[in-house]
């Protein structure tokens, strides 16, 4: 008996400790990861270096964060809500920082979003897609092109910034 006690207390306990996340939460939670990892990557490589690329095929460094920055503003505006931030892309600064507009934007529209709306089907180029779908593709967009910046950095000897997961 005193064993069932102690085995329900210590089940009872955990239970308590777990915490409940919603896909909302945990994306969130993500997303400002990916943000802070993201812009230390950005700010990783020198200024002088945003205009290479690896080959005539590829797109610059820079090029590569203007294009995560699009392709956020594009789906937080269009599936979410959210609004577009202006984009200055003269410097490294105001690359990152309009960089940096633009995750706070996605952020700010998936806080925005009733959570009962990412089961709905959204009109995709691709195909219809929930908005869950296109939370999980602004992730993984976000990190096939912070990929191609890491091997950007490590093809000019720059140190990548240690690795942000959870």
């Amino acid at each position: 008996m005193k064993h069932l006690l102690i085995a329900f207390a210590l089940f009872g306990a955990t239970g308590a400790m777990a915490q409940a996340t919603t896909p909302k939460e945990a994306f969130l939670e993500k997303w400002e990861n990916a943000k802070n990892y993201t812009l230390e990557i950005a700010k990783s490589m020198p200024e002088e270096e945003f205009g290479f690329k690896p080959t005539d095929g590829q797109m610059t460094f820079k090029e590569q964060l203007i294009h995560i920055k699009g392709n956020m503003d594009w789906l937080s505006t269009t599936y979410f809500g959210g609004t577009e931030p202006k984009a200055i892309t003269d410097t490294k600064a105001n690359i990152i920082k309009s960089l940096e507009a633009s995750f706070n934007g996605v952020a700010d529209a998936v806080k925005a979003t009733d959570p009962k709306t990412f089961t709905e089907t959204v009109d995709f180029f691709a195909g219809s897609k929930s908005r869950l779908q296109i939370l999980n593709l602004l992730q993984d967009h976000l990190t096939h092109h912070r990929g191609q910046l890491i091997v950007y950095l490590n093809l000019k000897q720059v140190a990548p910034p240690r690795y942000v997961g959870w």
